[in-house]
């Protein structure tokens, strides 16, 4: 693909805050998930970071970064978090809290400020691959420029 990459709000935040990172544009596929991105971008599923938008029992919003060949045990975040339950948005719900549409959800830059939590078992991971603001097109860079980027809260939630 020639074409230019995106400057997404996701972009924005990461040279503010004066990260160093690669844009892959790829062919999206509707539903496709990170399984997609991961063939087309030649690199490990595991690296693909996706970006979970859920909500407590309140329907107070909350953002899950997760290994793209993990799930998420709801139930152990929420026991956590400290609440009764956590599910995912609904995609319009999701898209209204992000600012994004699902398919292009980038933990950064976000519409709504939500607490992040990120599967800490991503951090000794050399590069990870998450959404830039776009459908089709990811930025790369290490755990540790993402937590630079975002404040985030370490959390060991992923059901292999």
């Amino acid at each position: 693909m020639s074409e230019k990459a995106p400057v997404t709000q996701a972009i924005r935040v990461l040279r503010q805050h004066k990260i160093d990172f690669t844009e892959h544009l790829y062919a999206y596929e509707e539903k496709g998930g990170t399984a997609v991105s991961a063939r087309e971008l030649g690199v490990d599923e595991h690296c693909v970071i996706k970006t979970l938008v859920m909500e407590d029992e309140k329907k107070q919003p909350l953002v899950v970064l997760m290994h793209g060949d993990c799930e998420v045990s709801t139930k152990n975040l929420a026991r956590f978090i400290g609440c009764k339950t956590i599910t995912p948005c609904a995609p319009e719900v999701a898209n209204k809290h992000s600012g994004y549409m699902v398919g292009g959800t980038s933990p950064l830059g976000t519409k709504k400020t939500m607490p992040v939590y990120l599967q800490q078992s991503i951090l000794p991971l050399e590069k990870i691959y998450l959404n830039g603001g776009k459908r089709g097109f990811l930025v790369g860079m290490t755990p540790a420029q993402l937590q630079q980027a975002l404040k985030v809260i370490l959390v060991d939630v992923a059901n292999e």
